[in-house]
């Protein structure tokens, strides 16, 4: 096995193996070789080579997503550490653990022009939960030190400082390697090497000091005030956004679904399931802004107390609501932060979800409530309408994503694409044994096909990405690598261009739209699936539909793509008078 010879590198290795972080993603370049070689020469690491750094770092991030651990992704100096730059904002609003190490030029050869040499140090500053910026060695390339910056060694000889260097090297390491792993947040660790870079040993010639990962003791809060206010409370909210399935336990589900005081709000991303539950809640509030009495239902529908739980909401309307017709309490349970997304929020209140509801439903008082009864009256309705309403209309994007929720087989995970394909997801039933997951950190179009990859390597299940034309278009360096399985599959909606604008307001058909809001275009995925070897079908019809996904998730010995065309023309009108028609 290969060390290199750069103290500083043979440290990050090692802190790296023993906090157990084994997933290494790397993006080729020189700076970046002493980590490189001693990465992929110690065989407990698990390394990726991914060309493109922004679709590296997604790609990561979606690894880490699954594996819930921290990700390694390492790339080399200048702008290639920028490419890093959506995948970290989306790592940060998500709560995922990626661990950007990038290497740097030697500190005396910033700020003089040299080549690939950009301000490196705390370039995330604005979205990352710690900045570890490393000192150069100077036992490695001590007389080039000591020529241009004689004034770093100074009445102490070059052993003492390399020490000092060290040392301090390690309490930066350590501290960035905790609030990764207790935080869950995305750090970046900045590493300045000096030429050679390419030398190697045959063992370490240091050890560093490794600390290990404190555990801070957690205080229960006193909830018997929330207690009494839920016991007294007829109409209860629960609003679950994004959460990892099995977050909460089947008997607190049954608590929930079956008090007659409480409605629980789900969304895709929710992972939780029950038949009591309202998972389109667009679907719910949507028709209720179309009534003549709109204000006196939106009145029975404000709830006294809103309980959110898990990550960001998807549902603009929901948000809507709930900022105009504010609950009297809104408490938000777990997680290390609390967004006041209704402008309401009381309290984040610090205990898991389980034993935020346990306590709830300790001795709880049965309430007389037709906050359910009503409200469920009113989802039966709409749910009889959307199937009547799925049988009048044409082929459209509606359609495409009715048909593709009932085709998806049992414990596929589900990776979405932002913008529409997240949005139109959450008008539908689907399958419960699904895991579905959404970069819903920065709602970015980008980098949602390298996250699924990634995320397939990090589940043992059948992966089914579904996105929009543009997402995929601009992610398509995502199938450039070698690691996407043949059980992982692609659906991309071609509504030949960006669609979803045509529901927004204020839109015009002009030339300036179709061009700069729209962005028509002509585009296939049939060449890309050509150039990286991948399975390609296509419909453009109910019937075509139908007829591919009868067999498109059948095993193969290559991942498949599905291209569905849609009529960029008819789907927002389709999609307007669904609610419509269901109010």
């Amino acid at each position: 096995m290969k060390y290199s010879a750069i103290p500083t590198a043979q440290s990050i290795v090692q802190h790296c193996q023993a906090k157990n972080i084994s997933n290494i993603v790397i993006s080729p370049g020189s700076r970046n070789a002493p980590l490189t070689i001693a990465f992929a020469e110690n065989p407990f690491f698990n390394c990726y080579s991914i060309v493109d750094e922004r679709c590296a770092a997604f790609f990561a991030l979606g690894l880490a997503q699954q594996l819930q651990v921290p990700v390694v992704v390492l790339c080399t100096s200048g702008s290639a550490l920028l490419n890093y730059y959506p995948a970290v904002a989306e790592a940060y609003f998500s709560n995922i653990p990626l661990v950007v190490i990038s290497a740097d030029r030697p500190i005396y050869k910033l700020g003089i022009g040299d080549g690939q040499t950009i301000n490196q140090q705390n370039v995330f500053k604005n979205h990352i939960g710690y900045s570890a910026n490393l000192k150069q060695d100077v036992s490695h390339a001590t007389e080039k030190v000591l020529h241009y910056k004689p004034e770093w060694i100074i009445d102490e000889n070059v052993s003492e400082v390399q020490q000092k260097v060290q040392s301090y090297n390690d309490v930066e390491l350590n501290h960035a390697f905790e609030i990764a792993i207790n935080l869950n947040q995305p750090v970046h660790i900045n590493a300045p090497f000096e030429e050679p870079l390419y030398n190697t040993l045959t063992e370490n010639i240091i050890t560093p000091r490794i600390d290990a990962i404190k555990v801070g003791e957690v205080t229960q809060p006193n909830i018997e005030y929330h207690k009494n206010i839920w016991n007294i409370a007829v109409r209860k909210m629960i609003l679950v956004g994004v959460s990892t399935p099995c977050t909460v336990k089947d008997y607190i589900l049954e608590h929930l679904a079956n008090d007659p005081s409480v409605l629980v709000l789900t969304e895709t991303t929710s992972n939780i399931h029950h038949p009591n539950f309202f998972n389109s809640i667009d679907s719910l509030i949507a028709p209720i802004e179309m009534h003549d009495n709109k204000i006196e239902q939106f009145n029975q529908l404000q709830p006294d107390v809103l309980v959110t739980f898990g990550g960001l909401i998807v549902s603009k309307k929901v948000k809507a609501f709930l900022r105009k017709y504010k609950p009297e309490h809104h408490w938000h349970i777990g997680g290390q932060q609390a967004n006041d997304t209704f402008f309401c929020l009381e309290e984040h209140i610090k205990v898991s979800v389980n034993t935020f509801f346990d306590k709830m439903y300790a001795d709880s008082i049965v309430l007389k409530s037709d906050y359910f009864e009503k409200w469920n009256q009113v989802k039966q309705k709409f749910e009889q309408k959307r199937d009547l309403y799925l049988k009048e209309i044409p082929f459209s994007d509606f359609l495409a994503f009715s048909a593709i929720l009932k085709s998806v087989p049992n414990e596929y995970m589900l990776q979405l694409a932002n913008s529409s394909t997240i949005r139109y997801t959450q008008l539908f039933n689907f399958n419960t044994t699904l895991k579905v997951f959404c970069n819903r950190g920065t709602s970015g179009i980008d980098g949602s096909t390298s996250t699924a990859i990634g995320a397939s390597i990090g589940n043992n299940s059948p992966t089914l990405f579904i996105t929009g034309d543009l997402s995929f278009f601009y992610d398509s360096n995502a199938l450039w690598n070698n690691y996407i399985k043949s059980n992982f599959r692609i659906i991309v909606i071609n509504n030949n261009g960006g669609g979803i604008f045509r529901i927004l307001p204020g839109k015009e058909n002009s030339d300036v739209f179709e061009t700069y809001f729209e962005t028509r275009h002509t585009l296939t995925a049939e060449h890309l699936c050509s150039m990286y070897g991948l399975g390609y079908r296509k419909a453009k019809s109910t019937q075509e539909l139908q007829d591919e996904l009868s067999y498109f998730f059948k095993e193969s010995a290559r991942p498949q793509l599905l291209e569905i065309t849609t009529p960029a023309l008819k789907n927002d009108k389709i999609l307007i008078d669904y609610f419509r028609f269901i109010s």
